[in-house]
């Protein structure tokens, strides 16, 4: 189905976008098709002494704004429309948040759950070999992303460090360590990252309630996707005074309705058991025979997006939010913190219902700004405090958060259509040679 096509879906919000912002039509079409797509091959001798041969992948999609930025996942099955589509929310999301990325998006076809520690590092390692001519801390910066980690990104580096050793005259003055971001601290990487997207959807929630005239303390919340971003959110948001009613991961979900009394339990919870079903906890004893005494109920990953909250978090799948479900939706917000999760004819009923659905290309843009702070730091030889690294990331979400919100009501368009008015007016500012700059005075 077209509408749940995701590039297709990508394409559509861009001109959506485009007809409520005077756009050069050379810059539009720049941004209706990828810069490069560059595919290599990456034959792997195995432990078993045969030999495999992986493709490898990169989507280069804009450079207008700097380098591009995104990151790289090991997937069995990669959709190049959805890849093309993540890199151009790339490209949206850095001109929204305001960095000085374009947008990329790459790859292996590999499970890596099939590989031992070896092979996935000789792979690893041939694919840095293969992406050095096509990345560097002034072209091209990747990051982790769906089954990679900062070891991954560690052996590309120590690879890519390797090659320009023999290219010095290329590599006058650059720092290598800032080709990639997601790196452990000790390789350069930045304090704060793991949080960076969990807490700054807090930050873009709590700024679009604000301007709302809401306040945060009592108002319900249930999140579908208890991974590292959904469980940082969820305790952000019981820090900020909500109430965190109801989780759920692929295994299934626990609902509290009173609230769950405490998140960093059920955390500790799932941590040791490998799954959030069954995680009631009273004090630090967590176990399905506490589900009565809280009053909770087993809940699946489908049925908490149809929940009696005020606040609904899609923190897992595409296309989580249909036309089929829409209508049950029953929060008055969305905050999207996958990437993709609603599609075009649910945001349609989203919109005649009145809910607020804040999108994810600025919801979840804390990733990148913190991905940022970690390349800045990187390039000129510092390293960062996490206070400071949170300290900016508040006011980078904040500013963004203000002036989507502003392009919202003076258009009397949704948060997402601002959000990409506000992203063309950086990307045609800077196309045009035109110093970036704020619009209207602050508030």
């Amino acid at each position: 189905m077209a509408d749940n096509n995701p590039w297709t879906r990508a394409k559509k919000q861009l001109q959506t976008a485009a007809s409520n912002f005077p756009i050069d039509p050379l810059l539009l079409a720049r941004l209706e098709h990828p810069d490069r797509i560059v595919e290599v091959s990456v034959p792997v001798k195995m432990d078993d002494g045969s030999i495999h041969v992986y493709q490898g992948f990169r989507v280069q999609h804009n450079n207008i704004l700097g380098p591009y930025k995104g990151g790289l996942r090991y997937h069995p099955r990669v959709d190049m429309d959805e890849v093309k589509a993540l890199a151009f929310w790339m490209t949206m999301k850095n001109a929204i948040i305001g960095v000085p990325f374009g947008g990329g998006k790459g790859g292996v076809n590999v499970d890596p759950k099939e590989l031992s520690e070896r092979e996935l590092e000789r792979l690893t390692r041939e694919f840095g070999r293969k992406l050095t001519p096509v990345i560097g801390p002034n072209l091209d910066v990747p990051a982790p992303d769906v089954n990679t980690n900062g070891k991954i990104m560690t052996w590309i580096l120590e690879e890519y460090i390797q090659k320009i050793k023999s290219q010095k005259s290329k590599v006058k003055n650059e720092n290598p360590e800032a080709v990639i971001t997601g790196k452990p601290l000790e390789r350069g990487g930045s304090l704060g990252r793991p949080e960076a997207t969990g807490l700054g959807g807090c930050y873009a929630l709590l700024s679009i309630l604000k301007m709302q005239k809401r306040k945060p303390e009592g108002l319900t919340v249930a999140i579908q996707g208890f991974g590292n971003v959904g469980s940082f959110l969820a305790q952000y948001l019981e820090e900020a005074g909500m109430k965190v009613v109801a989780l759920s991961d692929s295994k299934g979900g626990i609902y509290m309705p009173a609230g769950i009394p405490s998140i960093r339990e059920v955390q500790k919870c799932k941590d040791k058991s490998g799954k959030l079903a069954g995680c009631y906890c009273i004090g630090s004893v967590c176990d399905i025979s506490n589900m009565k005494k809280l009053g909770g109920k087993e809940i699946s990953p489908e049925k908490i997006l149809e929940l009696p909250v005020d606040v609904l978090v899609p923190a897992a799948l595409e296309n989580a939010l249909t036309k089929e479900n829409a209508k049950k939706v029953k929060a008055s917000v969305v905050l999207e913190l996958a990437n993709g999760p609603t599609t075009a004819e649910a945001d349609e009923i989203f919109r005649s219902a009145g809910v607020t659905v804040i999108p994810d290309v600025l919801a979840n843009s804390g990733g990148v700004a913190v991905s940022y702070f970690e390349w800045y730091q990187n390039m000129h030889r510092e390293r960062w405090s996490q206070d400071k690294v949170f300290k900016k990331l508040k006011e980078k979400m904040e500013s963004a958060c203000e002036d989507v919100h502003d392009i919202s009501a003076e258009h009397k368009i949704p948060l997402r259509e601002a959000a990409y008015v506000r992203a063309l007016k950086s990307l045609s500012s800077k196309n045009n040679g035109k110093p970036k700059g704020r619009n209207k005075k602050r508030r």
